[in-house]
């Protein structure tokens, strides 16, 4: 069994077909569970209403940096705890710096995140982290507030430096891998993914984006996953089954809300 631990079940990608069927076509390949994870503090209500609707979909609560400065306003730490507390709601973001694109200004991405990282240390539940080209003040934000308090760090389809996940994996975070490891010029990623031990990692997809080989240059999807999961069994020289063991249970120990939404006992 695997667990797409980051895909955008809410995106109009999937509006005339209807998650339904796509949550399917993810069982029949394995995946038995997936995060359908929200971009816009706005629009919580439609993401939760998915994981609202299957039993094995799980959503967070978060603002991409994309969305910082038209989302400010109403993203206070009070929020973002107040909506974090229902049951299928098991992280928080995704959130972080984004300077290639800086379509939110800076200092208003870093304010946004900021009340993201404080809703993590509130909850107890962990940060869902987007980084892009913003490394060092990715890390210095986190380290800066967490001040040593314990904090539970995903970071999100992973595709910065090797020395920036050198530098994370000594602070604890964990590393989530897309399709992106599949992708021939992706040398660094897999180079990381070699380095990074299996206790630390998660699968994704990122859907709709970033689809892997044989499906690149196309919509995206839950099921596709296990390619990415076939390109780490590959690059680490392990089983599949070893693979697909790990990064389940890393993730419900990560996401360890998800056992109480499902019921104890039900996550194994």
């Amino acid at each position: 069994m695997l667990v797409d631990s980051h895909c955008h079940l809410d995106f109009p990608d999937y509006a005339e077909e209807g998650a339904t069927a796509v949550v399917a076509r993810a069982a029949e390949r394995g995946v038995g569970y997936m995060q359908t994870i929200c971009t816009h503090i706005s629009k919580f209500d439609q993401v939760c209403a998915i994981a609202e609707q299957f039993p094995n979909v799980f959503c967070s609560v978060g603002v991409h940096p994309h969305h910082s400065n038209e989302e400010a306003e109403q993203t206070t730490t009070a929020q973002i705890v107040k909506l974090a507390a229902h049951p299928k709601c098991i992280g928080i973001g995704e959130a972080g710096l984004d300077y290639f694109y800086d379509y939110s200004p800076r200092e208003k991405q870093t304010e946004v995140f900021r009340q993201h990282i404080h809703a993590c240390l509130e909850t107890g539940l962990p940060l869902i982290v987007h980084s892009r080209d913003a490394e060092d003040d990715t890390i210095r934000v986190i380290e800066e507030i967490r001040a040593g308090a314990a904090l539970k760090v995903l970071l999100h389809c992973f595709s910065s430096s090797h020395a920036m996940a050198m530098r994370a994996l000594e602070l604890g975070y964990h590393f989530s891998f897309s399709g992106i490891v599949t992708f021939p010029k992706s040398i660094e990623v897999q180079h990381t993914v070699r380095d990074v031990p299996l206790s630390r990692m998660l699968v994704e997809t990122d859907a709709p984006f970033l689809a892997p080989p044989p499906y690149r240059g196309k919509r995206n999807e839950p099921a596709y996953v296990l390619h990415v999961a076939e390109k780490i069994t590959e690059l680490k020289a392990i089983s599949l089954a070893e693979v697909a063991k790990a990064t389940t249970e890393n993730f419900f120990n990560l996401f360890d809300k998800a056992k109480s939404a499902l019921g104890q006992g039900q996550a194994a």
